[in-house]
């Protein structure tokens, strides 16, 4: 309220409203005006100085005052340069990453450290200083909120973060997101981000070449769920164009089918294109996971014969439960023998593709229309990194999103426009994500990205052996890839015949142990309960710190934790 009133008196008001420019001789310049934050000694950069201190500045204030234009005041606002503080700025930087490396960085890998320090929502609220002020806060506070937030988030690099299809810390990776954030582009034409449109587009061939395509399209996503609505909408394009101007007015019922065992997202997708999940037609699985390629075609037969119109078939390769891989070749010929889109969600098995010895495991995948990919997963390039794949290079991808923006997509630009990739994205602004995995796989090469795949299913193999001879723990089924699902049975509960009481008691075990740990801080692993089957412990294999200790404590862990319930 100071500053206003101190404004009012230096600049009159104009007739009709507002405040006349004005020079004002002796206005103190952006670095005496000091900054929000860090506990500087000059006055906040959101205040306004008093009269006194226009005039009686310190000498370094009018050596400096001296050397520059007078101010000028519009509207109420100083323009005699920016108003940031940048040595204090940059100092706020240097401190903020050493106190990342410190914390973060080089505890990574220390099982000493633990996994996450558990605290309630009421309890947390009250710990961090969440509340946000008028003015700004002073640097040595800031960098208390930074360790204190450091200190109670999860910590995702450690060797024993089980609990999501994601894990571990990629320096290389690391490297390339805070060079990205500290740049800040956002990659839509070549003007503006030269450098990582390039890096997007050699990646994004490098992709397809392991697929087995020839040729293809592709952009980066905001995550798998994404990649998989590019998809469904991009069949839906393809097999009806005139969707995208005259909306779904008038048009058949469309039909797509996908496993019981599909990523959640496809329902989503459905939902937001307007397709209906009630026209979404689970297939059924076989005991493994797997879709069933006869029960597949029947559904397909079946929608045609109700009136419906099949345009999609979503396959996926590494199921997020199990792990498990849909027979994509048995569905790709039912694909061509009935025209329909077949697109691949390989977001958790596609880094299989870099394994000469896994990538079996999706075989058929090169007879894909779209495919979608996510190297933050088993290859570590740092959420989010995803990738939607498309074989078709006749421009499908823009025809299907462009909007043609004229402000930003100009024909008759000085460079090959071609460049200007944005308009295949429904998105304006979209992050260098490719960037993260260009600089991983320039950094370990195709065969330490082959290792890492091949490292975790050695471990992953280790795991079931080690499970197989202890008592107490009963593995679900034998793994196709790195999720290796299975129960912990308590001592109590060993001797009992597994009927529904049996059932009903295991089903508390899990959930029981998985808040024990937590609370304990010792390691993350992920439960649930699948198709009838109580809940059960799904532990994935993913960093390469991960060591055959790290699994043998695992187990012995569990067995700690549950032992007496």
């Amino acid at each position: 309220m100071k500053a206003w009133r101190v404004q009012a008196d230096l600049a009159p008001a104009r007739p009709g409203g507002g405040t006349a420019s004005e020079r004002l001789p002796g206005w103190p310049d952006h670095q005496a005006a000091g900054s929000g934050a860090g506990g500087q000694a000059e006055p906040e950069m959101n205040s306004v100085p008093d009269r006194q201190s226009l005039l009686e500045g310190d000498s370094e204030q009018q050596e400096r005052m001296s050397s520059k234009k007078s101010a000028v005041l519009v509207d109420g606002v100083v323009l005699n340069g920016p108003t940031t503080n940048v040595k204090a700025g940059e100092k706020f930087v240097e401190e903020a990453c050493r106190l990342i490396m410190e914390e973060v960085v080089l505890k990574a890998t220390d099982v000493n450290e633990k996994v996450c320090e558990w605290q309630p929502p009421e309890q947390l609220r009250q710990l961090l200083d969440l509340e946000m002020r008028d003015t700004g806060e002073p640097h040595d506070r800031l960098l208390k909120l930074c360790q204190d937030i450091i200190h109670f988030s999860v910590k995702t690099n450690h060797p024993r973060f089980f609990n999501q299809l994601y894990a571990g810390l990629d320096y290389y990776s690391l490297v390339a997101r805070f060079m990205t954030e500290a740049l800040n582009p956002s990659i839509y034409t070549y003007e503006v981000s030269p450098v990582f449109l390039l890096v997007e587009e050699a990646v994004l061939k490098k992709m397809i070449e392991f697929i087995g395509w020839k040729e293809g399209d592709g952009i980066f996503n905001p995550g798998g769920s994404v990649s998989n609505m590019y998809a469904m909408n991009l069949a839906r394009y393809k097999y009806c164009p005139d969707v995208k101007e005259k909306g779904l007015s008038g048009l058949p019922r469309f039909m797509l089918f996908t496993s019981t065992e599909c990523h959640y997202s496809m329902k989503k997708a459905a939902s937001f294109l307007g397709i209906g999940t009630q026209n979404v037609c689970f297939v059924e699985t076989d005991g493994r996971g797997k879709m069933i390629p006869e029960e597949l075609e029947k559904q397909i037969w079946k929608a045609r014969k109700e009136g419906a119109e099949p345009f999609l078939v979503c396959a996926t390769a590494g199921t997020t439960v199990l792990g498990a891989f849909d027979p994509l070749d048995e569905i790709a010929d039912i694909c061509e023998r009935h025209g329909l889109w077949l697109h691949v969600d390989a977001s958790w098995g596609g880094s299989a593709l870099v394994s000469r010895k896994h990538c079996i495991l999706l075989r058929g995948i090169h007879r894909a229309d779209s495919v979608a990919w996510n190297p933050h997963k088993m290859l570590m390039a740092g959420v989010q990194c995803c990738a939607l794949l498309v074989k078709d290079k006749s421009g499908l991808l823009k025809k299907c999103y462009s909007a043609e923006a004229s402000y930003l997509f100009q024909q008759d630009k000085f460079y090959d426009v071609s460049y200007d990739t944005g308009d295949k994205s429904i998105q304006c602004s979209r992050k260098p994500d490719a960037f993260k995995f260009w600089m991983t796989w320039k950094a370990v090469g195709t065969l330490g990205l082959e290792e890492r795949v091949n490292r975790a299913l050695a471990l992953s193999r280790y795991l079931v052996d080690e499970i197989k001879k202890r008592e107490g723990f009963k593995l679900l089924m034998e793994p196709e890839f790195t999720n290796v699902c299975f129960w912990y049975i308590p001592p109590s509960l060993r001797g009992m015949e597994e009927g529904p009481q049996f059932w009903e008691k295991l089903n508390l075990v899990a959930p029981a142990i998985k808040a024990r740990m937590m609370k304990k801080g010792s390691l993350m692993l992920g439960y649930q309960p699948h198709k009838g089957k109580v809940n059960f412990f799904r532990q994935v294999l993913i960093n390469p710190q991960v060591s055959r200790e790290d699994l043998d404590f695992l187990l012995d862990e569990i067995d700690l934790l549950g032992r007496d319930m």
